[in-house]
Protein backbone atom coordinates (compact mmCIF):
# COMPACT_ATOMS: atom_id res chain seq x y z
CA UNK A 1 0.00 0.00 0.00
CA UNK A 2 2.94 2.41 1.04
CA UNK A 3 4.76 2.13 -2.12
CA UNK A 4 1.71 2.17 -4.58
CA UNK A 5 1.30 5.52 -2.55
CA UNK A 6 4.57 7.10 -3.21
CA UNK A 7 4.20 6.63 -6.84
CA UNK A 8 4.03 9.22 -9.25
CA UNK A 9 1.83 9.50 -12.11
CA UNK A 10 3.79 12.62 -14.80
CA UNK A 11 1.15 14.76 -16.32
CA UNK A 12 3.02 14.61 -19.66
CA UNK A 13 3.03 18.40 -19.41
CA UNK A 14 7.16 18.93 -18.81
CA UNK A 15 7.12 22.26 -17.08
CA UNK A 16 4.04 20.98 -14.92
CA UNK A 17 5.88 17.86 -14.31
CA UNK A 18 8.99 19.83 -13.36
CA UNK A 19 6.76 21.73 -10.97
CA UNK A 20 5.20 19.02 -9.22
CA UNK A 21 8.84 16.77 -8.78
CA UNK A 22 7.26 14.04 -11.10
CA UNK A 23 3.69 14.69 -11.13
CA UNK A 24 0.55 13.59 -8.88
CA UNK A 25 0.31 10.73 -6.65
CA UNK A 26 -1.41 8.00 -7.94
CA UNK A 27 -4.72 7.13 -6.62
CA UNK A 28 -4.83 10.91 -5.55
CA UNK A 29 -7.49 13.74 -5.89
CA UNK A 30 -6.69 17.04 -6.77
CA UNK A 31 -8.29 20.04 -7.34
CA UNK A 32 -7.55 22.69 -10.68
CA UNK A 33 -9.31 26.08 -9.93
CA UNK A 34 -9.67 28.55 -12.19
CA UNK A 35 -11.33 32.08 -13.72
CA UNK A 36 -13.47 31.29 -16.50
CA UNK A 37 -11.12 31.12 -19.78
CA UNK A 38 -7.98 30.43 -17.75
CA UNK A 39 -7.38 27.05 -19.32
CA UNK A 40 -9.22 24.57 -17.28
CA UNK A 41 -10.63 21.98 -19.65
CA UNK A 42 -7.97 22.42 -22.27
CA UNK A 43 -5.52 20.90 -19.69
CA UNK A 44 -8.03 18.32 -18.33
CA UNK A 45 -8.25 17.02 -22.09
CA UNK A 46 -4.14 17.58 -22.50
CA UNK A 47 -4.16 14.90 -19.49
CA UNK A 48 -6.56 12.29 -20.88
CA UNK A 49 -4.54 12.37 -24.13
CA UNK A 50 -0.96 11.86 -22.85
CA UNK A 51 -2.04 9.32 -20.59
CA UNK A 52 -3.98 7.43 -23.14
CA UNK A 53 -0.81 7.80 -24.84
CA UNK A 54 1.39 6.31 -22.71
CA UNK A 55 -1.59 3.32 -22.88
CA UNK A 56 -3.46 4.30 -20.23
CA UNK A 57 -7.17 4.63 -19.97
CA UNK A 58 -8.95 8.42 -19.21
CA UNK A 59 -12.34 9.32 -18.65
CA UNK A 60 -13.54 12.91 -18.88
CA UNK A 61 -16.94 13.75 -17.19
CA UNK A 62 -18.65 17.32 -17.42
CA UNK A 63 -20.78 18.31 -15.65
CA UNK A 64 -21.80 20.83 -17.59
CA UNK A 65 -24.61 21.50 -20.54
CA UNK A 66 -22.07 22.10 -23.24
CA UNK A 67 -22.21 19.39 -25.81
CA UNK A 68 -18.42 17.34 -25.94
CA UNK A 69 -19.29 17.90 -29.91
CA UNK A 70 -18.52 21.32 -29.11
CA UNK A 71 -15.99 20.53 -26.00
CA UNK A 72 -13.85 18.76 -29.43
CA UNK A 73 -14.43 21.04 -31.55
CA UNK A 74 -12.45 23.39 -29.71
CA UNK A 75 -9.92 21.52 -28.91
CA UNK A 76 -9.60 19.65 -32.02
CA UNK A 77 -6.97 21.53 -33.77
CA UNK A 78 -4.63 21.03 -30.75
CA UNK A 79 -1.44 19.05 -30.84
CA UNK A 80 -2.01 16.72 -28.16
CA UNK A 81 -5.54 16.30 -29.48
CA UNK A 82 -5.67 12.57 -31.16
CA UNK A 83 -9.08 11.78 -32.41
CA UNK A 84 -8.14 7.94 -32.57
CA UNK A 85 -7.69 7.69 -28.94
CA UNK A 86 -11.61 7.82 -28.78
CA UNK A 87 -12.94 5.59 -26.78
CA UNK A 88 -10.33 3.32 -25.94
CA UNK A 89 -7.77 5.29 -24.90
CA UNK A 90 -9.93 8.56 -23.85
CA UNK A 91 -13.84 7.94 -22.97
CA UNK A 92 -16.73 11.03 -22.44
CA UNK A 93 -19.21 11.42 -20.39
CA UNK A 94 -22.00 14.02 -19.58
CA UNK A 95 -23.37 13.47 -16.13
CA UNK A 96 -25.50 16.37 -16.39
CA UNK A 97 -29.04 15.02 -16.26
CA UNK A 98 -27.71 12.55 -13.90
CA UNK A 99 -26.42 15.26 -11.33
CA UNK A 100 -30.00 17.03 -12.22
CA UNK A 101 -32.35 13.86 -11.68
CA UNK A 102 -30.58 11.85 -9.39
CA UNK A 103 -28.11 14.31 -7.08
CA UNK A 104 -24.90 13.74 -5.99
CA UNK A 105 -25.27 9.86 -5.05
CA UNK A 106 -26.59 8.91 -8.48
CA UNK A 107 -22.89 10.76 -9.63
CA UNK A 108 -21.03 9.32 -7.30
CA UNK A 109 -22.72 5.88 -8.23
CA UNK A 110 -22.66 6.91 -12.02
CA UNK A 111 -18.77 7.49 -12.05
CA UNK A 112 -18.20 4.06 -10.10
CA UNK A 113 -19.97 2.06 -12.56
CA UNK A 114 -18.21 3.95 -15.83
CA UNK A 115 -14.50 3.53 -13.64
CA UNK A 116 -15.12 -0.12 -13.15
CA UNK A 117 -17.18 -0.86 -16.32
CA UNK A 118 -14.35 1.14 -18.58
CA UNK A 119 -11.00 -0.11 -15.76
CA UNK A 120 -10.63 4.10 -16.21
CA UNK A 121 -7.11 5.01 -14.15
CA UNK A 122 -7.43 8.82 -14.88
CA UNK A 123 -10.53 10.59 -14.54
CA UNK A 124 -11.41 14.07 -14.97
CA UNK A 125 -14.42 15.61 -13.53
CA UNK A 126 -15.14 19.10 -15.11
CA UNK A 127 -17.99 21.51 -13.68
CA UNK A 128 -17.00 20.95 -10.05
CA UNK A 129 -19.37 23.74 -9.33
CA UNK A 130 -22.36 22.51 -10.43
CA UNK A 131 -22.17 19.52 -7.34
CA UNK A 132 -21.64 22.18 -5.10
CA UNK A 133 -24.82 23.99 -6.12
CA UNK A 134 -26.48 20.46 -6.23
CA UNK A 135 -25.58 19.60 -2.56
CA UNK A 136 -28.05 20.69 0.06
CA UNK A 137 -26.08 21.37 2.83
CA UNK A 138 -22.02 21.85 2.85
CA UNK A 139 -21.76 18.61 4.88
CA UNK A 140 -23.73 17.02 1.85
CA UNK A 141 -20.88 18.12 -0.60
CA UNK A 142 -18.10 17.49 2.04
CA UNK A 143 -19.19 13.61 2.03
CA UNK A 144 -19.35 13.61 -1.94
CA UNK A 145 -15.62 14.59 -1.95
CA UNK A 146 -15.33 11.37 0.50
CA UNK A 147 -17.05 9.33 -1.16
CA UNK A 148 -14.78 9.94 -4.50
CA UNK A 149 -11.88 9.98 -2.20
CA UNK A 150 -12.61 6.19 -1.39
CA UNK A 151 -13.19 5.62 -4.80
CA UNK A 152 -10.16 6.89 -5.83
CA UNK A 153 -8.50 5.34 -3.42
CA UNK A 154 -9.98 1.60 -4.28
CA UNK A 155 -9.90 1.91 -8.19
CA UNK A 156 -6.09 2.93 -8.41
CA UNK A 157 -7.71 5.75 -10.25
CA UNK A 158 -6.29 9.86 -10.14
CA UNK A 159 -8.91 11.90 -10.18
CA UNK A 160 -8.51 15.89 -10.77
CA UNK A 161 -11.47 17.86 -10.47
CA UNK A 162 -11.83 20.99 -12.09
CA UNK A 163 -13.81 23.93 -11.23
CA UNK A 164 -14.49 27.82 -11.64
CA UNK A 165 -13.89 30.62 -8.92
CA UNK A 166 -13.69 33.82 -8.65
CA UNK A 167 -10.16 35.60 -8.97
CA UNK A 168 -10.68 36.51 -4.78
CA UNK A 169 -12.19 33.48 -3.96
CA UNK A 170 -9.71 31.84 -0.90
CA UNK A 171 -9.11 27.98 -0.36
CA UNK A 172 -10.26 27.27 2.79
CA UNK A 173 -13.73 25.65 1.81
CA UNK A 174 -13.72 22.05 2.93
CA UNK A 175 -12.94 20.48 -0.29
CA UNK A 176 -9.34 22.16 -0.48
CA UNK A 177 -8.78 20.63 2.91
CA UNK A 178 -9.56 17.18 1.67
CA UNK A 179 -7.79 16.87 -1.42
CA UNK A 180 -4.01 15.34 -2.06
CA UNK A 181 -3.44 18.76 -4.26
CA UNK A 182 -4.91 22.42 -4.77
CA UNK A 183 -3.53 23.94 -8.73
CA UNK A 184 -4.86 27.68 -9.46
CA UNK A 185 -4.96 28.70 -13.05
CA UNK A 186 -4.91 32.52 -13.55
CA UNK A 187 -5.49 34.79 -16.27
CA UNK A 188 -4.82 38.68 -15.74
CA UNK A 189 -3.92 41.75 -17.37
CA UNK A 190 -0.74 43.47 -16.64
CA UNK A 191 -1.15 46.73 -18.44
CA UNK A 192 -2.82 45.82 -22.23
CA UNK A 193 -0.89 42.24 -22.15
CA UNK A 194 -3.16 38.99 -21.11
CA UNK A 195 -0.89 36.85 -19.27
CA UNK A 196 -1.36 33.14 -17.53
CA UNK A 197 0.02 31.86 -14.17
CA UNK A 198 -0.30 28.58 -12.46
CA UNK A 199 0.57 28.40 -8.57
CA UNK A 200 0.67 24.97 -6.32
CA UNK A 201 -1.12 25.81 -3.16
CA UNK A 202 -1.08 22.28 -1.86
CA UNK A 203 0.81 19.15 -2.91
CA UNK A 204 0.39 16.12 -0.26
CA UNK A 205 2.38 13.36 -0.91
CA UNK A 206 5.88 15.19 -2.24
CA UNK A 207 7.49 18.68 -2.54
CA UNK A 208 6.88 21.24 -4.92
CA UNK A 209 8.36 24.64 -6.68
CA UNK A 210 6.20 27.12 -5.01
CA UNK A 211 5.53 30.14 -5.90
CA UNK A 212 4.12 31.64 -9.10
CA UNK A 213 5.30 29.99 -12.35
CA UNK A 214 3.99 31.24 -16.25
CA UNK A 215 2.11 29.01 -18.62
CA UNK A 216 0.54 29.58 -22.16
CA UNK A 217 -2.07 28.12 -24.25
CA UNK A 218 0.06 27.60 -27.53
CA UNK A 219 -1.21 25.08 -31.08
CA UNK A 220 0.24 22.24 -28.91
CA UNK A 221 -1.64 23.08 -25.27
CA UNK A 222 -0.94 23.74 -22.32
CA UNK A 223 2.63 25.00 -22.33
CA UNK A 224 4.24 25.41 -18.94
CA UNK A 225 7.28 27.24 -17.78
CA UNK A 226 8.52 26.96 -14.16
CA UNK A 227 10.03 30.34 -12.33
CA UNK A 228 13.20 30.16 -13.04
CA UNK A 229 14.88 31.10 -10.02
CA UNK A 230 13.00 28.45 -8.25
CA UNK A 231 14.13 26.19 -10.74
CA UNK A 232 17.82 26.79 -10.56
CA UNK A 233 18.36 27.83 -6.52
CA UNK A 234 21.05 25.60 -7.25
CA UNK A 235 23.12 24.93 -10.32
CA UNK A 236 22.72 21.84 -11.82
CA UNK A 237 26.30 20.63 -11.40
CA UNK A 238 29.20 21.76 -9.19
CA UNK A 239 30.57 25.07 -10.14
CA UNK A 240 34.65 25.47 -10.53
CA UNK A 241 35.72 28.77 -9.43
CA UNK A 242 38.92 28.35 -11.40
CA UNK A 243 39.66 28.44 -15.04
CA UNK A 244 42.11 29.67 -18.02
CA UNK A 245 41.08 33.32 -18.55
CA UNK A 246 39.35 34.03 -21.81
CA UNK A 247 39.70 37.33 -24.16
CA UNK A 248 36.93 39.74 -24.76
CA UNK A 249 38.32 39.60 -28.38
CA UNK A 250 39.41 43.38 -27.79
CA UNK A 251 42.84 43.07 -26.51
CA UNK A 252 42.90 46.68 -24.69
CA UNK A 253 39.93 45.35 -22.59
CA UNK A 254 41.40 42.48 -21.77
CA UNK A 255 44.08 44.73 -20.05
CA UNK A 256 41.84 46.80 -18.48
CA UNK A 257 40.24 43.26 -16.82
CA UNK A 258 43.74 41.96 -15.57
CA UNK A 259 44.05 40.00 -18.35
CA UNK A 260 40.87 38.81 -19.28
CA UNK A 261 37.52 37.24 -18.33
CA UNK A 262 37.46 33.72 -16.02
CA UNK A 263 35.84 30.91 -17.54
CA UNK A 264 33.45 30.26 -14.80
CA UNK A 265 32.19 34.49 -14.97
CA UNK A 266 29.60 36.36 -15.87
CA UNK A 267 29.98 40.05 -16.79
CA UNK A 268 28.03 43.34 -17.42
CA UNK A 269 28.38 45.82 -20.15
CA UNK A 270 26.59 49.06 -19.28
CA UNK A 271 25.94 51.98 -21.90
CA UNK A 272 23.62 54.11 -23.81
CA UNK A 273 22.14 53.89 -27.01
CA UNK A 274 25.24 53.32 -29.66
CA UNK A 275 28.34 53.24 -27.31
CA UNK A 276 29.16 50.04 -28.91
CA UNK A 277 27.70 47.33 -26.57
CA UNK A 278 26.43 45.15 -28.77
CA UNK A 279 29.79 45.75 -30.93
CA UNK A 280 31.33 44.42 -27.78
CA UNK A 281 29.50 41.00 -28.03
CA UNK A 282 30.86 40.64 -31.41
CA UNK A 283 34.33 40.79 -30.11
CA UNK A 284 33.26 38.30 -27.61
CA UNK A 285 31.56 35.38 -29.47
CA UNK A 286 34.19 35.84 -32.16
CA UNK A 287 37.28 35.99 -29.67
CA UNK A 288 37.93 32.31 -29.70
CA UNK A 289 36.44 29.41 -32.20
CA UNK A 290 34.35 27.44 -29.65
CA UNK A 291 30.52 27.11 -29.42
CA UNK A 292 28.71 30.56 -29.19
CA UNK A 293 25.20 31.97 -28.40
CA UNK A 294 23.63 35.43 -29.07
CA UNK A 295 20.31 35.77 -27.58
CA UNK A 296 18.92 39.52 -29.01
CA UNK A 297 15.51 41.33 -27.89
CA UNK A 298 16.00 44.28 -31.06
CA UNK A 299 17.79 43.11 -33.99
CA UNK A 300 16.93 40.08 -36.24
CA UNK A 301 19.23 37.50 -37.44
CA UNK A 302 20.02 39.05 -40.52
CA UNK A 303 21.09 42.77 -39.02
CA UNK A 304 23.44 40.79 -36.98
CA UNK A 305 25.16 39.14 -39.18
CA UNK A 306 25.09 41.90 -41.67
CA UNK A 307 26.74 44.43 -38.53
CA UNK A 308 29.52 41.49 -37.99
CA UNK A 309 30.31 41.52 -42.30
CA UNK A 310 30.44 45.41 -42.13
CA UNK A 311 32.47 45.32 -39.29
CA UNK A 312 34.91 42.59 -41.00
CA UNK A 313 34.98 41.08 -37.29
CA UNK A 314 35.96 37.65 -36.14
CA UNK A 315 32.61 36.10 -35.75
CA UNK A 316 30.91 37.15 -39.15
CA UNK A 317 32.13 33.42 -40.85
CA UNK A 318 31.16 31.85 -37.15
CA UNK A 319 27.27 32.85 -37.51
CA UNK A 320 27.16 31.58 -41.30
CA UNK A 321 28.94 28.25 -40.31
CA UNK A 322 26.98 27.85 -37.07
CA UNK A 323 29.47 28.04 -34.94
CA UNK A 324 27.63 30.52 -33.31
CA UNK A 325 23.97 30.81 -32.83
CA UNK A 326 21.93 33.58 -33.00
CA UNK A 327 18.52 33.40 -30.91
CA UNK A 328 16.01 36.60 -31.66
CA UNK A 329 13.03 36.72 -29.06
CA UNK A 330 11.24 40.10 -30.36
CA UNK A 331 10.49 42.19 -27.18
CA UNK A 332 7.20 43.28 -28.34
CA UNK A 333 6.01 40.02 -26.82
CA UNK A 334 7.37 36.94 -24.71
CA UNK A 335 7.56 35.22 -21.33
CA UNK A 336 10.53 35.71 -19.09
CA UNK A 337 10.92 31.80 -17.97
CA UNK A 338 10.06 30.96 -20.98
CA UNK A 339 12.79 32.19 -22.90
CA UNK A 340 15.26 31.84 -20.24
CA UNK A 341 14.39 27.76 -20.54
CA UNK A 342 14.85 28.17 -24.34
CA UNK A 343 18.54 30.17 -23.95
CA UNK A 344 19.72 27.12 -21.32
CA UNK A 345 18.38 24.43 -23.75
CA UNK A 346 20.00 25.62 -26.52
CA UNK A 347 23.11 26.38 -24.07
CA UNK A 348 22.77 22.71 -23.06
CA UNK A 349 22.10 21.36 -26.42
CA UNK A 350 24.82 22.27 -28.27
CA UNK A 351 27.70 22.70 -25.40
CA UNK A 352 27.91 26.49 -25.77
CA UNK A 353 30.85 28.34 -23.80
CA UNK A 354 30.17 31.96 -24.33
CA UNK A 355 26.69 33.51 -24.16
CA UNK A 356 26.13 37.11 -24.69
CA UNK A 357 22.56 38.51 -23.96
CA UNK A 358 22.16 41.98 -25.72
CA UNK A 359 19.29 43.61 -23.52
CA UNK A 360 19.15 43.06 -20.28
CA UNK A 361 16.21 45.62 -20.02
CA UNK A 362 13.77 43.71 -21.68
CA UNK A 363 14.34 41.16 -19.48
CA UNK A 364 13.06 43.56 -16.50
CA UNK A 365 9.90 44.81 -19.01
CA UNK A 366 8.97 41.31 -19.61
CA UNK A 367 8.83 40.18 -15.91
CA UNK A 368 6.54 42.88 -15.33
CA UNK A 369 8.18 42.89 -11.77
CA UNK A 370 11.51 44.34 -11.70
CA UNK A 371 11.93 42.93 -8.21
CA UNK A 372 12.63 39.28 -9.80
CA UNK A 373 15.65 40.46 -12.30
CA UNK A 374 18.34 40.31 -10.00
CA UNK A 375 17.47 36.60 -8.31
CA UNK A 376 16.28 35.18 -11.44
CA UNK A 377 19.89 36.46 -13.65
CA UNK A 378 22.05 35.35 -10.60
CA UNK A 379 20.00 32.07 -10.99
CA UNK A 380 20.50 31.79 -14.69
CA UNK A 381 24.40 33.08 -14.43
CA UNK A 382 24.94 30.61 -11.53
CA UNK A 383 23.85 27.68 -13.83
CA UNK A 384 25.98 29.12 -16.99
CA UNK A 385 29.50 29.20 -14.77
CA UNK A 386 28.29 25.50 -13.68
CA UNK A 387 27.86 24.54 -17.94
CA UNK A 388 31.22 26.25 -18.05
CA UNK A 389 29.76 28.99 -20.30
CA UNK A 390 31.05 32.58 -20.10
CA UNK A 391 28.19 34.99 -20.20
CA UNK A 392 28.30 38.46 -21.23
CA UNK A 393 25.02 40.47 -21.27
CA UNK A 394 24.46 44.23 -21.58
CA UNK A 395 22.13 47.03 -19.97
CA UNK A 396 21.67 50.46 -21.69
CA UNK A 397 21.27 53.34 -19.81
CA UNK A 398 20.02 56.54 -20.12
CA UNK A 399 21.01 58.62 -23.07
CA UNK A 400 22.76 61.27 -21.07
CA UNK A 401 26.43 62.70 -20.65
CA UNK A 402 29.15 63.07 -18.15
CA UNK A 403 28.93 65.32 -14.95
CA UNK A 404 31.72 67.24 -14.74
CA UNK A 405 33.50 65.91 -11.43
CA UNK A 406 31.27 62.78 -11.16
CA UNK A 407 31.74 60.86 -13.98
CA UNK A 408 30.03 57.72 -12.80
CA UNK A 409 26.66 59.82 -11.81
CA UNK A 410 23.70 58.18 -12.62
CA UNK A 411 24.70 53.95 -12.31
CA UNK A 412 22.19 52.06 -11.76
CA UNK A 413 24.70 49.81 -10.01
CA UNK A 414 22.37 48.50 -7.16
CA UNK A 415 20.95 45.38 -7.66
CA UNK A 416 22.75 44.58 -10.47
CA UNK A 417 25.99 44.27 -9.14
CA UNK A 418 25.60 40.62 -7.55
CA UNK A 419 24.75 39.44 -10.72
CA UNK A 420 28.05 40.09 -12.61
CA UNK A 421 31.94 39.28 -11.47
CA UNK A 422 32.86 42.33 -13.91
CA UNK A 423 31.15 45.34 -14.83
CA UNK A 424 32.79 47.64 -17.87
CA UNK A 425 30.95 51.34 -18.00
CA UNK A 426 31.01 52.90 -21.74
CA UNK A 427 29.83 56.25 -21.29
CA UNK A 428 29.68 59.72 -23.50
CA UNK A 429 31.77 63.05 -23.36
CA UNK A 430 30.50 66.08 -24.75
CA UNK A 431 32.80 69.05 -25.56
CA UNK A 432 31.56 71.76 -27.97
CA UNK A 433 30.35 70.03 -30.92
CA UNK A 434 32.39 66.58 -30.69
CA UNK A 435 30.74 63.16 -28.58
CA UNK A 436 33.88 61.32 -27.63
CA UNK A 437 33.35 57.92 -26.30
CA UNK A 438 35.02 56.29 -22.82
CA UNK A 439 35.31 53.10 -21.14
CA UNK A 440 35.93 51.50 -17.62
CA UNK A 441 36.18 48.55 -16.06
CA UNK A 442 34.60 49.23 -12.25
CA UNK A 443 34.69 45.36 -10.66
CA UNK A 444 36.96 42.65 -12.01
CA UNK A 445 36.66 40.06 -8.98
CA UNK A 446 39.66 37.89 -8.35
CA UNK A 447 41.49 40.21 -11.24
CA UNK A 448 44.14 42.92 -10.27
CA UNK A 449 42.77 45.92 -12.08
CA UNK A 450 43.24 49.69 -11.80
CA UNK A 451 39.65 51.61 -12.55
CA UNK A 452 40.42 53.84 -15.38
CA UNK A 453 38.61 56.07 -17.97
CA UNK A 454 40.31 55.28 -21.26
CA UNK A 455 39.24 56.73 -24.49
CA UNK A 456 37.49 54.55 -27.31
CA UNK A 457 36.48 54.69 -31.03
CA UNK A 458 34.47 51.98 -33.18
CA UNK A 459 36.53 52.01 -36.61
CA UNK A 460 35.93 49.57 -39.47
CA UNK A 461 37.37 46.43 -37.60
CA UNK A 462 35.74 47.25 -34.66
CA UNK A 463 36.74 48.77 -31.36
CA UNK A 464 39.37 50.32 -30.69
CA UNK A 465 40.83 51.11 -26.97
CA UNK A 466 43.67 53.45 -26.00
CA UNK A 467 46.87 51.84 -24.10
CA UNK A 468 46.41 54.18 -21.86
CA UNK A 469 44.08 56.85 -19.64
CA UNK A 470 45.95 60.07 -20.81
CA UNK A 471 43.25 61.25 -23.76
CA UNK A 472 40.25 60.41 -21.24
CA UNK A 473 41.76 62.50 -18.68
CA UNK A 474 42.11 65.32 -20.87
CA UNK A 475 38.47 64.67 -21.91
CA UNK A 476 37.64 64.78 -18.40
CA UNK A 477 40.00 67.50 -17.18
CA UNK A 478 38.68 70.09 -19.64
CA UNK A 479 35.25 68.93 -18.80
CA UNK A 480 35.57 70.28 -15.34
CA UNK A 481 37.75 73.67 -16.18
CA UNK A 482 34.43 74.22 -18.41
CA UNK A 483 32.42 73.65 -15.56
CA UNK A 484 29.69 71.64 -17.82
CA UNK A 485 29.03 74.65 -19.59
CA UNK A 486 30.00 72.58 -22.62
CA UNK A 487 29.26 69.58 -21.83
CA UNK A 488 25.86 69.79 -22.89
CA UNK A 489 23.20 67.08 -22.17
CA UNK A 490 23.39 64.71 -24.74
CA UNK A 491 19.14 64.87 -24.79
CA UNK A 492 19.96 67.09 -27.77
CA UNK A 493 22.87 65.64 -29.23
CA UNK A 494 22.16 63.84 -32.52
CA UNK A 495 21.69 60.19 -31.88
CA UNK A 496 25.22 58.09 -31.97
CA UNK A 497 26.17 54.90 -33.82
CA UNK A 498 27.54 51.90 -32.86
CA UNK A 499 29.80 51.97 -36.07
CA UNK A 500 31.09 54.31 -38.29
CA UNK A 501 29.71 56.13 -41.05
CA UNK A 502 29.61 53.49 -44.14
CA UNK A 503 30.09 50.52 -42.01
CA UNK A 504 26.48 49.06 -42.59
CA UNK A 505 23.76 48.74 -39.79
Amino acid sequence: MSDRRIEKLATGIEGLDTILEGGVLRGGIYIIQGTPGAGKTILGNQLCFNYAARGGRALYVTLLAETHGRMLAHIGSLGFFNEAAIPDGVSYLSAFRILETEGLKGLTDALRREIRARQINLLILDGLVSAEETAGTPREFKKFIHELQIQADLADCTMILLTSAAADQGFASAEHTMVDGLIELRSRLRDRRAERDLLVHKMRGGGFLRGVHSFQVTDQGISVQPRIEALLATPSLPTAADGPKLSTGVPMLDDMLGGGLHRHSSTLVMGAAGSGKSTIGHHFLGAQNEPGLYLSFDEDPSSIRFKAQSLNLPVAPLYDNGQVDILWQPSTEGVFDEICLRLLERVRSRGVKRVFIDGINDFVQMTGDQSRIGPALTALANEFRALGAVMVGTFELDFNGIVPGQPLTGLPILGLSPIAENIIVMRYAALGADIHRLIVTLKARDNAIRPEFRYYDIKAHGIEIDRDAVRASRILNELIRNGGNTAASLATAPFASDKPSGAGT
